[in-house]
Formats: C-alpha cells, structure tokens, sequence
C-alpha cells in the first residue's frame, strides 16, 4: 500500500516555472514505478512523464520534452517535476501516480493515486 501526496501547483504566467512534488509513504514507496499525469477540463487524464524506482529510466510525453524535468528522491520518498517554460495548455490538475511494475504510459495502468494539484498557466 503507497499513498501519494501532491503540493506545488498553483498560478503562473506563460514562461514561468513551476515545481511538484509527490511525496509518497508505505512500504518499500522506492522500488515503486511513479509517474506525473495532467487532466484539463473535458479532456481525458494524459501521461506526462515517468522514473522507474532506481531512477535510471526516465521517460516524457513529446509536447513536454525540454521543459519539463522528473526526478526522485528514495532517501526522501519524493518525486519531483519541475516545469520549466510553462504554457496555458499546460493548465491541467497534475497527478502523482505509483505502480508495481516498469514504466506505463497509460492511467489505467496505475494502481496508487495522490489527490492532484492544480496548475494554472495564463496568457
């Protein structure tokens, strides 16, 4: 059993960065698969990126590449994305997500959930 807990989100102008955080807690939360999702409004729930439990395979959506950084931290049990000249189509809630298993790109694939965060770009 993990638990996830999001913070970081928040208002931005276009350009501007922001940086997530998804604490984790539960049993052996590092050798967990975590990943980042975003859903907007009347949109379905998207990948964004994701770090396997090690940390050596990192994997990012395209319209993310070059702007946004995932990263871990075991001894801390945190996951971090740091978004990096933010767009308003990135406005979106931000999901923390854990599986049992390698990198999944799909929500479904996904068993642990954090609560979400929102991230809010204006124009």
């Amino acid at each position: 059993q993990v638990q996830l807990v999001e913070s970081g989100g928040g208002l931005v102008q276009a350009g501007g960065s922001l940086r997530l955080s998804c604490a984790a807690s539960g049993r052996a939360a590092s050798t967990y698969t975590m990943g980042w999702f975003r859903q907007a409004p009347g949109r379905e729930r998207e990948f964004v990126a994701a770090v396997s439990g090690s940390g050596s395979n990192i994997y990012y959506t395209d319209s993310v590449k070059g702007r946004f950084a995932i990263s871990r931290d075991n001894a801390k049990n945190t996951m971090y994305l740091q978004m990096n000249t933010l767009k308003p189509e990135d406005t979106a809630v931000y999901y923390c997500a854990a599986r049992l298993a390698r990198i999944g790109y799909y929500s479904g694939e996904y068993y642990y959930w954090g609560q979400g965060t929102q991230v809010t770009v204006s124009s």
